[in-house]
């Protein structure tokens, strides 16, 4: 008398599985991979614009103090009113994210002597 099988053999089974987890070993690294790139390409774009950020920052000052024409003499009680304009702007810069902290403390000791 022949029996008759029930289910896949053990090494049809042994071999489904081994499908199995090798496409899932793919698909994941597949994965991993594809995230790595877009974590690579979204940490290149933020240096971009950080650059970009910080020549604009760079050319603002530089724009601010070629158009400002040198004070001549300070007046005995304080500051000229083209100083106190361009520390407004430049505490406007600060305040958009555009000059961090030492760029801010450096422009303004540089103008305020």
């Amino acid at each position: 008398m022949m029996r008759r099988r029930r289910g896949p053999s053990l090494l049809g089974a042994a071999a489904t599985t081994a499908v199995v987890v090798g496409t899932a070993n793919a698909v994941s690294g597949s994965q991993q991979q594809k995230a790595a790139a877009q974590q690579q390409a979204a940490a290149q774009q933020a240096a971009a614009q950080q650059a970009a950020i910080e020549q604009a920052a760079a050319q603002a000052v530089a724009a601010q103090q070629v158009a400002a024409p040198a004070p001549a003499a300070a007046p005995a009680g304080g500051l000229t009113e083209a100083v106190i304009t361009q520390l407004k702007q430049l505490g406007e810069l600060k305040a958009a994210g555009v000059l961090t902290d030492e760029e801010f403390a450096a422009a303004k000791a540089k103008l305020l002597g």
